[in-house]
């Protein structure tokens, strides 16, 4: 069962209001397994609404409007859809008398231009609004199923929860299960080309590579009669695509690499502190923001000025005027110094040009070095991005707090093997 999704507004086309109800909707489909085609954003103009109408119904099963339920002269998706599909408006009783009561209950007066939401497709059935007055419509013809819900998402994503998600699984009689193998370190075109046959020939499970924040995701979604037995079809090449990527598949189950990073030191006993250049403090906030991280994490040194390297973490001011405040020298008196002022078993540091200006010829933007120590040693690396544009300092900052978890992650691993 195939499905389009048409979001009807001026306000949505033009950007003045965001479409939030698309996603979840999205999902929920997916999950009832039902095969979400399009989602398409037309204006409030009734021959364009028909027309996008009639060209969905030639393509899928199921179609899905959002917007254009209200009293106004504007909200004109309910006339239009009747009119494509060749059918009259009638009232219905029924939600008349929830509007006269809803009215009543707020205390607002009741206008003859909220009696068009009582117009339901002849055929069709008003999915009832508890909050609000506007209804949504379920409506079949000809092996084709229409969807209607009003535009604001506290009375569309309700309806669409109880009164259509639960008939579309009935149709269906699947469920279906997300599961991601979350990777960093491998560039998205490397990643899909050691997986390309295998994500081409995919069925089910259908296999597909997701770009996120410096690294790549790859999702794998399958159905079956049973949430159970649905997952039970992602484990086997879940496991093998982690098998080829090996450390760099840090994640079979979508956690993020903070998650990761945070269960991995609490399973080996292990304290973790950071060390912060050019991310100020983003990679303690990551860390952070995972539920238990108090248990392994101290603490960490945002130490974006010289004086504080010195100061507080004992780079020497010998490194600093050879080698400057970006090297791997620096990098790595930073982790050593953090970790020996929190008492921590390891530590990362970063330090780096994130833009947009202060880089050189030899140390241009997007330069930036690790340092990770630990009781068995330290070790340092450089990457360079090559970020550009408006976001190059968001992006820059973003893919090192990303790398200093990594190798954080990858430090934690090697200490709870010799444990």
């Amino acid at each position: 069962m195939n499905c389009e999704i048409i979001a009807v507004g001026d306000e949505v086309l033009t950007g003045d209001i965001v479409n939030t109800n698309a996603r979840e909707i999205a999902a929920g489909l997916e999950d009832a397994g039902v095969r979400v085609r399009r989602q398409i954003v037309t204006s409030d103009n009734p021959a364009e609404i028909r027309q996008t109408l009639a060209e969905a119904f030639d393509r899928s099963d199921v179609i899905l409007t959002i917007g254009g339920l209200g009293p106004t002269y504007d909200d004109i998706t309910r006339e239009s859809a009747a009119e494509q599909m060749g059918v009259p408006l009638v009232r219905d009783p029924e939600t008349e008398r929830r509007i006269r009561e809803y009215f009543t209950a707020t205390g607002r007066e009741l206008t003859d231009n909220n009696w068009r939401q009582a117009m339901i497709p002849e055929g069709g059935e008003a999915l009832v609004n508890l909050n609000g007055t506007a209804p949504g419509i379920w409506l079949e013809k000809n092996g084709k199923i229409l969807v209607q819900l009003p535009g604001p998402p506290r009375e569309c994503l309700p309806i669409f929860r109880e009164s259509v998600l639960p008939r579309l699984r009935e149709r269906t009689g699947q469920k279906r299960v997300t599961r991601s193998v979350r990777i960093f370190g491998i560039p998205e075109a490397a990643a899909e080309s050691r997986l390309h046959d295998r994500m081409t020939a995919s069925r089910n499970p259908v296999i597909a590579p997701y770009v996120k924040d410096g690294e790549v995701e790859i999702r794998l979604r399958a159905w079956a009669d049973t949430e159970e037995a649905a997952y039970a079809l992602t484990e086997a090449p879940a496991r093998e695509i982690a098998a080829e990527f090996g450390d760099h598949a840090y994640s079979l189950n979508g956690e993020s690499l903070s998650e990761v990073l945070v269960r991995t030191l609490r399973e080996n006993g292990l304290h973790a502190t950071a060390a912060e250049s050019c991310t100020g403090g983003m990679v303690t906030a990551a860390i952070t923001s995972v539920a238990g991280a108090s248990e392994v994490f101290d603490g960490g040194v945002c130490s974006y000025a010289n004086a504080v390297k010195a100061g507080l973490l004992g780079v020497s001011e010998e490194t600093l005027r050879e080698h400057g405040a970006v090297s791997e020298a620096c990098a790595a008196e930073m982790a050593r110094g953090v970790r020996k002022l929190m008492r921590a078993d390891l530590a990362v540091s970063v330090t780096g040009i994130a833009g947009p200006g202060g880089g050189t010829p030899e140390k241009p933007v997007g330069t930036v070095c690790f340092g990770v120590s630990t009781p068995d040693g330290e070790y340092t690396l450089t990457r360079h991005y090559r970020s550009q544009g408006s976001s190059v300092r968001e992006s820059n900052r973003t893919r090192s707090a990303l790398e200093a978890q990594f190798q954080l992650l990858l430090a934690a691993r090697r200490l709870g093997k010799k444990q």
